[in-house]
């Protein structure tokens, strides 16, 4: 697959069960609008969903919405909140990868991967990869970057993983095929119209070929 591909990042919907973490509600969007971008995108192969974080609202009010419009999505779980309050459980991580969805690795504490020493690069791509894979008995193939943040040394544990591809918050318009993908996190402070603009950007425009130089320059500091 070598289409352009255009992905949208959620983390939470609605209200949560829990307390946010700082600056958390930022990323956290009303229901009703969350479906709207799912109609509005609903038959498209050049975008993709996905989810960070595995809050509870994966499954209660995502899940629902996506099996609603016949479609699928990405869910990137990170394995040391499973079962506390507030995010998802093993069961409702297996009853989503039953459901059809993609899980994927978010590391295991939500901390940022850039700056981690060996040991603990090893519980956040390792370990919580092997806490997942033993969760839903299969394997898991894809992470995603806990904020964002990578660099050379990052991806090279990565690759050195067998991670088959990753996902950062780089914004813009990304290769079907590309090992790094780079996606658009959908805000509390946007609207549909907000959505549509980045749906319709060009990856060729001022503004994409700046995005491309800015992710160059992370892969290899």
């Amino acid at each position: 697959m070598n289409q352009r591909l255009l992905i949208l990042t959620f983390h939470g919907i609605g209200s949560p069960s829990r307390s946010f973490w700082p600056r958390e509600e930022a990323y956290w969007v009303e229901r009703r609008f969350f479906e709207a971008v799912l109609d509005d995108i609903q038959g498209k192969s050049d975008r993709l969903v996905t989810f960070d974080d595995g809050n509870f609202s994966d499954f209660d009010t995502a899940l629902p919405a996506l099996r609603a419009r016949g479609m699928t999505a990405h869910f990137y779980v990170v394995s040391g909140l499973i079962g506390q309050r507030g995010f998802l459980s093993e069961t409702e991580v297996r009853a989503l990868h039953a459901a059809g969805m993609i899980i994927g690795n978010h590391g295991k504490l939500h901390r940022s991967w850039r700056g981690l020493t060996e040991r603990d690069l090893e519980e956040e791509l390792v370990e919580a990869r092997d806490r997942l894979e033993h969760i839903i008995s299969d394997k898991i193939r894809f992470a995603a970057c806990p904020n964002g943040s990578y660099d050379r040394r990052v991806l090279k544990r990565l690759r050195a993983c067998g991670y088959e591809r990753v996902y950062t918050s780089d914004k813009g318009w990304t290769r079907g095929d590309s090992w790094l993908q780079a996606r658009n996190s959908v805000l509390a402070s946007d609207d549909l119209a907000d959505v549509r603009r980045i749906l319709g950007s060009s990856p060729f425009s001022g503004q994409g070929l700046l995005r491309i130089c800015k992710r160059a320059i992370k892969r290899y500091r």
